[in-house]
């Protein structure tokens, strides 16, 4: 049997240590105490769990929606050598004991090296689910409850094997929604708004929070790759920037270029969406994005926080007070959604508006 005592955190290559802090924050909060190990640059880390159970009840009562820099993440126990000439049936064995699952995932680390093992987890991971089913290990379950079955593989021998709860973990494998870039954008930064949309807004309510006809401002627009993304959405945009936009967006009849600094633009009527993706102090964004939804300017807004190269955990952590203490001040309720997105680096976007 494989002892389920550790979390495998998977986050971007270089963001372990940032990944470690918030964990062992967020398990010390409700009474689940341990201690992680990492290799800078991995793309994943470990939270070694004290207490025998408490990996499961982590993964089950801890929201994995409020994580920042974890991607997805499983519960699971030491690494497996497997055999090459029957791998399938070694893994039926080591699975014994576990809780049925409702599907597999076979995932690798978001690395170099990593990725050169996405052909073959995706061949073994068919091969595996095909045998599981069989087996009726896996079977439908209510989304609710569901478990879902995850190797994490090293090698074509070397695997973790652990599970999640499908509705309280990524949805889609290594937390990446696979998005395509649109030829027509302007620059790829057009990703990072409809990633930051996939993790923030569910999709029934795209109408409601997208709709077609509204007013949106997007505070340093050049050259355009946000406003993009909101001119496909048929949105009228006001961007916000003293450099060039894109002429083709210019031509839709949906744009108006404001030459202004961004952060002293104020529109002459409220918004349904503030987007700002301005290269600052982090803090300085935090506190204007902060007035945009104390002041009514817009019903939300979705930022970009451009992290310093040292002590990122802890700048987000200021950001975030700022942010808290500005809303208990003006009596207001609000909510703030973060991710370090797959297509951001050095920055993670937040959503932010009044609850």
């Amino acid at each position: 049997m494989n002892l389920i005592n550790r979390l495998l955190l998977q986050c971007r290559s270089g963001f372990e240590k940032e990944a470690a802090a918030e964990i062992t924050d967020r398990c010390g909060s409700v009474g689940i105490y341990g201690y992680c190990t990492l290799n800078e640059n991995d793309g994943y880390l470990f939270f070694h769990i004290q207490q025998e159970g408490y990996a499961e009840k982590a993964i089950r009562e801890l929201g994995f929606h409020e994580f920042i820099f974890i991607r997805q993440w499983m519960a699971c126990g030491d690494c497996q050598r497997l055999e090459r000439e029957d791998r399938v049936t070694q893994i039926e064995t080591l699975i014994e004991g576990f809780p049925s699952c409702s599907d597999l995932w076979v995932e690798y680390p978001d690395t170099t090296d990593g990725r050169e093992l996405a052909t073959f987890s995706r061949k073994f991971g068919s091969a595996l689910a095909q045998k599981l089913r069989k087996s009726t290990f896996l079977k439908k379950e209510k989304p609710n409850k569901a478990l879902r079955l995850i190797l994490f593989v090293l090698t074509g021998s070397d695997v973790y094997i652990g599970y999640s709860a499908v509705a309280n973990s990524a949805p889609w494998p290594l937390g990446i929604p696979r998005l395509k870039f649109p030829k027509n954008a302007p620059s790829r930064s057009t990703l990072k708004l409809e990633e930051a949309w996939h993790w923030f807004i569910p999709k029934n309510e795209w109408d409601e929070r997208l709709a077609h006809g509204s007013r949106a401002v997007d505070l340093g627009a050049a050259p355009g790759g946000w406003t993009w993304q909101l001119v496909q959405r048929s949105m009228f945009v006001a961007a916000v920037d003293n450099g060039p936009m894109q002429p083709d967006l210019m031509e839709t009849g949906q744009v108006n270029h404001v030459q202004e600094d961004a952060y002293k633009f104020i529109p002459d009527q409220p918004v349904n969406l503030m987007v700002c993706d301005v290269v600052d102090k982090p803090i300085k964004t935090a506190d204007m994005a902060a007035d945009w939804v104390i002041n009514g300017w817009c019903s939300e807004a979705i930022f970009n926080l451009k992290l310093p190269m040292k002590q990122r955990y802890q700048e987000v952590t200021a950001c975030f007070t700022l942010i808290a203490e500005r809303f208990m001040n003006a009596g207001l309720g609000y909510e703030l959604s973060a991710k370090h997105l797959y297509h951001d680096r050095e920055e993670i976007t937040c959503l932010l508006r009044i609850r």
